[in-house]
């Protein structure tokens, strides 16, 4: 029986989580990066890794790799705006699908494409209505997935070991509840979303759109009451709305029941559940860093 093979289109945070469980179970994998460095910093790991930009020339990509069993588009544009969207995302996911021929594509997206104020429940039926220029071309990239016969994940926060932004707020005390902290947030940790993609890649999963949440949808005063009893603080204070963010500020609660009855469970069914494992981790780098002091969660 022949390997199946798997080709992953950024290596970062969330794609060399998605890289090592596919190797796990038992794929040959290519991850590719945008640079040398990056590349070598991830020498050592299970899978091949090798340097292709996907916003250039990719015919630095073995002939050996065309045709994988799947080709997953993770990369991260940055802290670019609607041009490196487009080239990273929109151009690079087509890039990618001209050279390799791959038999399924996998592109992760996200839930920001869903432009709902008024904290309604949605699906992968509701309207997606971005109001920034990058949301709508996610959505420009989702299409070239979808005519391809592929999938798109739409990815709601991600967080996991060593990035979580409102841990890392409540750490260094600039939390703020903006508004009163009324405000939905959606979230899913980095390995729960490497195994969603693991399961949306096998053979059966019908192709479409899949939300890729834990389907606890919290708002952020709930978030900081969990965090502030963990860490022994007190709650943040309440401040005025921040501005707003690159990809917008959606308010809505995602449902990932279309997931869930593909056979997919998350091992962190809640943020509050992570909480423990952040901490811990959290702990061990301040420990490592300053070992002569002790912090708020020594």
């Amino acid at each position: 029986m022949d390997i199946p093979r798997a080709v992953v289109a950024g290596c970062g945070f969330l794609g060399e989580a998605v890289a090592g469980f596919f190797c796990e179970s038992g794929w040959r994998v290519l991850g590719l990066t945008a640079t040398q460095e990056s590349a070598a910093g991830l020498g050592g790991r299970a899978h091949g890794v090798i340097a292709a930009d996907i916003r250039g020339d990719l015919r630095g990509i073995p002939d050996a790799w065309q045709e994988p069993d799947v080709l997953i588009h993770c990369a991260s544009s940055g802290h670019g705006g609607a041009d490196a969207y487009r080239a990273v995302y929109r151009d690079g996911l087509a890039r990618l699908i001209g050279r390799l021929s791959p038999r399924l594509t996998i592109f992760t997206g996200s839930t920001s494409v869903y432009g709902q104020a008024d904290g309604a429940w949605v699906d992968e039926s509701s309207l997606t209505l971005p109001e920034r220029e990058t949301g709508r071309v996610l959505l420009e990239a989702e299409r070239i997935a979808l005519d391809a016969g592929g999938i798109v994940a739409r990815l709601a926060g991600i967080y996991g070991p060593g990035r979580s932004t409102l841990l890392d707020k409540c750490l260094t005390g600039s939390a703020v509840l903006e508004d009163g902290g009324g405000h939905w947030i959606n979230q899913i940790h980095r390995d729960d979303a490497a195994r969603a993609l693991l399961l949306l890649a096998g053979r059966g999963v019908a192709s479409g759109i899949y939300n890729v949440s834990d389907g606890r949808p919290a708002t952020q005063r709930e978030v900081c009451t969990w965090l502030a009893a963990a860490l022994a603080i007190p709650l943040p204070p309440v401040g005025p709305p921040l501005p707003k963010l690159k990809r917008g500020n959606s308010n809505k609660r995602v449902s990932n029941a279309k997931l869930v009855a593909a056979g997919w469970r998350p091992a962190f069914s809640s943020y509050a559940e992570a909480i423990p494992r952040l901490l811990a981790r959290e702990a061990d780098e301040i420990r490592h860093r300053a070992p002569a002091s002790c912090g708020a969660i020594c």
